[in-house]
C-alpha cells in the first residue's frame, strides 16, 4: 500500500471548544495550526456548558478565597500551585474573551465596560460565575469559531476522527509524538498529520456512561490514545455526576444548570421536604459529590424515580429572563418551572482525571500537549468546583501557548511515515456487535463503576471489560475502521482504567465512595496515576 496522504503543520490541535480554540489563537500569529474535530467545528463539550466560567470580580471577594474553595472541594488532591495559578490568571484572561474575541458576558447595565454580572454555583463562598444568561458555553464557542474561521494561519477539518497518536518510538526508537493517524469520514480515507507539537483538546469521556449530561463526541478518545502512546495517566476513578440532570423520556440528557440553585433553588424530595437541609452546611449548593451522593442514596430509599429542583418560589419575570434556555426546553416538555418544580436526576458530567500534565499542559511525552477536560493538571482534585473547568481550559491553553516552540521537535522533511496498514481487513457485516458492546459498556459502568462503588462491583467490571476489550481489540483489526469501532475502542479502554484507579483507592474520597472503605484515609492523599508499563 502507498504511504497515507502526509498534511504537515506546525502545530495539530485535536478537538475543538474552549481549549483548543483558544491555544490556536494564541499560537497561528507565529506558527500554522491545523485543527482536526470528529464532527462539526462547533460540537463540543464547551457548547453544553451552561452556567459559566469562575474568576474574582467581586471587590468583597478575594483571590485566596477562590483558591480555598477549590483546594477544599478539591478533597486533599489539588495542586496548590496549579490552583493559585488558574485563580491569579483567571480575572485578566476571563475579560480578555470579551476583549479580544468579542464574547457577550452578561454584565450589570448596558455600557460595554460594565461590570461582569455574576452567580453562585456549589462549593462557592462568593458570587464569581461569570455568565451569558444559561448558554454560555454556546456564546464562547461561537466568538471563537469565528475568530478561528477569520485567521489566515487556521485550518479546521471536520469529520476526522483520529486513530492514534504518530510516535518517534518507530521513526528512530526515541520517546515522542509528532502527529496522528486519523480517518477523514467523508472521503473514506486514513491521513497521516505531522506536527512536533500535537495538542490533545478533545474533553471527556461522560460517554462512558448510560446516563451523562455530554454530546456524543465525549468518548475519552484523548486519554485512550494517550495512554497508547505512554503517556501518564492520572485520578481516572473522579468522575463526576452532576446532581441535576433533566429526568424526562424525551430531554436526551438535558443539563439543569447549577447556577438556578445558586439562585436560590432548593431540591425537594417527592414529600415537598428539603433534601438537602441537615446534609450540608451549604445546602442544596453543597459540592457536587456530596449532593449527588444524596440524591442517589434518597432514590434508593425511596424507591422514586427523581427528586425535585424547586424555583417556584423566586420571582417569575428573573427566572425565564436569567434562565431563558432552560425554561424554553422544559415548557417544550410540558414542565413550567415557575410553578412546580423541575424533575431531575445525577447523570455522568465531568472527568476530572486524564492525561497528567503540569501547569503548562506538557504531558509526560515530548511533543504532546494535553489541555482542557482531557488533561490532569491538578486543578480539580477529587472533585471539581462549579465553573473551574473553563477557567482551567483557558488556563492551560495559555499555559500551553507559552512553551509549544520549545516543546517536541521538527520531523525530517524526508521521514517516512508508516503506511496505514489495513492488512486484510474488510467492510464489516457484524455492525450489531459494536452497537451491543457499546451498550453493555456503558450500562456495566453505570451499575458498577457509579456513584457508589464496591470492591465486588469493581472486579465484576474488571471481568467483563477483559472480555470486551478482547472481543474489540480483535474486531478492530479485522474489520476496517469506522468511527462507531474507533468510539467503542476508546470506551472501553477509558473504562477500564477508571475501574483500575477506582481499585487502587481504597479510601472513599471525593467522588470516589465505596462501600468497603468509606471513611477518607490521609494516608492516601496522593494522586492515582500509572502508564503502560505499570497499568493495565
Amino acid at each position: 500500500m502507498p504511504h497515507p496522504p502526509v498534511h504537515r503543520t506546525q502545530t495539530l490541535v485535536l478537538g475543538s471548544g474552549l481549549a483548543g480554540l483558544y491555544f490556536a489563537l494564541q499560537v497561528a500569529d507565529r506558527r500554522t495550526v491545523t485543527i482536526l474535530t470528529k464532527h462539526r467545528r462547533e460540537s463540543s463539550n464547551t457548547r453544553w456548558a451552561q452556567g459559566g466560567i469562575s474568576a474574582v470580580f467581586d471587590p468583597d471577594d478575594t483571590l485566596d478565597a477562590h483558591v480555598a474553595d477549590t483546594l477544599r472541594v478539591g478533597a486533599g488532591l489539588c495542586r496548590e500551585d496549579m490552583v493559585r495559578r488558574a485563580v491569579e490568571l483567571g480575572p485578566k484572561l476571563v475579560a480578555g474573551l470579551a476583549q479580544d474575541f468579542g464574547v457577550q458576558f452578561d454584565r450589570v447595565g448596558n455600557a460595554d465596560d460594565a461590570p461582569f454580572e455574576l452567580g453562585r454555583e456549589g462549593g462557592h463562598s462568593s458570587r464569581r460565575v461569570v455568565h451569558h444568561r444559561d448558554m454560555t458555553g454556546a456564546e464562547i464557542e461561537r466568538a471563537l469559531v469565528e475568530a478561528v474561521e477569520r485567521h489566515p494561519n487556521i485550518t479546521i477539518l471536520e469529520h476526522h476522527d483520529v486513530i492514534d497518536l504518530l510516535s518517534w518510538a518507530k521513526v528512530d526508537g526515541s520517546e515522542g509524538c509528532f502527529g496522528c493517524y486519523a480517518l477523514d469520514i467523508e472521503a473514506d480515507q486514513v491521513r497521516a498529520f505531522v506536527a512536533p507539537v500535537t495538542v490533545l483538546a478533545t474533553g471527556g469521556a461522560g460517554k462512558v456512561y448510560r446516563f451523562t449530561s455530554n454530546p456524543h463526541v465525549a468518548t475519552g478518545d484523548g486519554i485512550a490514545m494517550a495512554y497508547r502512546i505512554g503517556a501518564q495517566v492520572g485520578n481516572l476513578e473522579f468522575m463526576q455526576f452532576h446532581p441535576t440532570i433533566l429526568f424526562h423520556p424525551d430531554a436526551k440528557s438535558f443539563l439543569i444548570s447549577e447556577a438556578l440553585r445558586g439562585e436560590g433553588g432548593i431540591l425537594r424530595t417527592a414529600d415537598g421536604s428539603d433534601l438537602m437541609k441537615d446534609r450540608h452546611p451549604m445546602g442544596s449548593l453543597a459540592p457536587r459529590d456530596v449532593v449527588a451522593r444524596e440524591i442517589d442514596a434518597q432514590l434508593k430509599r425511596s424507591g422514586h424515580a427523581c427528586v425535585g429542583l424547586d424555583m417556584t418560589h423566586l420571582d417569575h419575570d428573573f427566572i425565564v429572563d436569567r434562565f431563558p434556555a432552560i425554561h424554553a426546553r422544559c415548557m417544550a416538555l410540558g414542565i413550567d418551572m415557575r410553578r412546580t418544580p423541575i424533575p431531575v436526576v445525577p447523570a455522568a458530567h465531568y472527568t476530572c482525571g486524564g492525561v497528567v500534565v503540569d501547569p503548562w499542559g506538557r504531558s509526560t511525552v515530548p511533543g504532546l500537549v494535553a489541555i482542557g477536560e482531557v488533561a490532569m493538571s491538578g486543578m480539580h482534585g477529587a472533585c471539581r468546583l462549579a465553573s473551574n473547568s473553563l477557567l482551567e481550559a483557558v488556563v492551560l491553553a495559555r499555559g500551553a501557548a507559552e512553551i509549544c516552540d520549545e516543546f517536541g521537535r521538527e520531523p525530517p522533511a524526508d521521514a517516512k511515515i508508516e503506511a496505514w496498514n489495513e492488512g486484510d481487513a474488510v467492510d464489516s457485516d457484524e455492525a450489531v456487535m459494536v452497537s451491543a458492546n457499546w451498550e453493555e459498556v456503558r450500562a456495566l459502568m453505570w451499575n458498577y463503576v457509579g456513584i457508589v462503588r464496591s470492591d465486588k462491583r469493581l472486579a465484576r467490571a474488571r471481568r467483563r471489560l477483559e472480555i470486551l476489550h478482547q472481543e474489540i481489540r480483535e474486531y478492530y483489526w479485522h474489520y476496517r475502521v469506522t468511527r462507531d469501532v474507533l468510539e467503542l475502542r476508546s470506551l472501553a479502554l477509558v473504562g477500564y482504567l477508571m475501574v483500575e484507579s477506582a481499585s487502587r483507592r481504597q479510601e472513599s474520597r471525593g467522588l470516589h465512595f465505596t462501600l468497603d472503605y468509606p471513611e477518607t484515609d490521609p494516608a492516601q492523599a496522593s494522586e492515582t496515576i500509572f502508564t503502560r508499563q505499570d497499568g493495565p
